[in-house]
């Protein structure tokens, strides 16, 4: 397939997206995510419209991810923990790899002021130049410094890098919503981006009204979709939770329209 065609499989006819991502194998503890893959697919693959893979998930169930956009994580990457080095994004995988897992774009970490950002905007470059040769979108997801350090997501940090993101080459950004930032400021954001921009959601919320008010405000500003993992799959309810974040999307709900869905 060509790029386009790809893109395609996330973002559907009103170029938004729902993804839901389902990496954290590799980087996290992963409460909720102890039951089969296929079983949480199975629960929520009618609100969403791709998913993110590691290579291990994305070869186990390829048929159960066959309806669906399959991005596949090129790189590991892990929370700082006190005693260990902090290495950041570093690259595993390949555009080779996956065309050969039938995968439709790849997502890799970019992380402005990283101590190795160096080491990983040319890794970046480097998968971005095999995803025009694959004919693969490529995916960066965007953060100042590293993963779980959201006072630093400040509107000034996070506009820098999504900047940065595109022009690097990216197709796709993935971000966060600026901490303390308003829909205004990632309406400035999302309109010098060059390219689609999508919010991702972090660490369980605990808080549905939170989390659907903050994909409204992306919304609202702009973004072209989320790509909401934690908050789906470590909620009590995956389908319903799915169902709301999709409504808001695709459908332009109000939050209390999508609350309603959640009960």
């Amino acid at each position: 397939m060509s790029k386009s065609e790809n893109l395609g499989k996330f973002f559907k006819e009103d170029n938004k997206t729902v993804i839901l991502p389902i990496d954290h194998g590799t980087v996290i503890p992963i409460e909720g995510l102890l039951r089969k893959p296929a079983d949480l697919i199975g629960q929520v693959d009618k609100y969403v419209d791709g998913y993110v893979v590691n290579y291990g998930v994305a070869k186990a169930f390829e048929d159960v991810l066959s309806n669906s956009g399959v991005c596949l994580r090129t790189d590991g990457y892990k929370p700082a923990y006190p005693g260990n080095p902090d290495e950041g994004s570093y690259l595993m995988y390949s555009a080779e790899d996956a065309e050969a897992l039938g995968a439709h774009a790849m997502m890799n970490m970019l992380y402005l002021h990283h101590h190795r950002e160096s080491n990983n905007f040319r890794e970046c470059a480097a998968i971005i130049s095999e995803g025009r040769e694959y004919e693969l979108p490529v995916i960066l997801e965007a953060l100042p410094f590293n993963i779980g350090r959201p006072a630093d997501y400040t509107v000034e940090n996070v506009g820098f890098v999504v900047r940065l993101a595109a022009e690097l080459g990216a197709d796709v950004v993935k971000t966060a919503f600026p901490t303390n930032g308003s829909v205004d400021d990632f309406k400035a954001i999302v309109e010098a981006a060059l390219v689609p921009v999508i919010v991702l959601g972090g660490a369980a919320m605990g808080d549905d009204a939170a989390l659907l008010t903050m994909v409204k405000n992306a919304m609202d500003a702009g973004a072209s979709g989320i790509a909401i993992g934690r908050n789906v799959w470590q909620h009590a309810n995956p389908p319903l939770v799915a169902a709301a974040l999709h409504a808001i999307v695709h459908d332009d709900s109000s939050v209390e329209s999508a609350l309603k869905l959640i009960g």
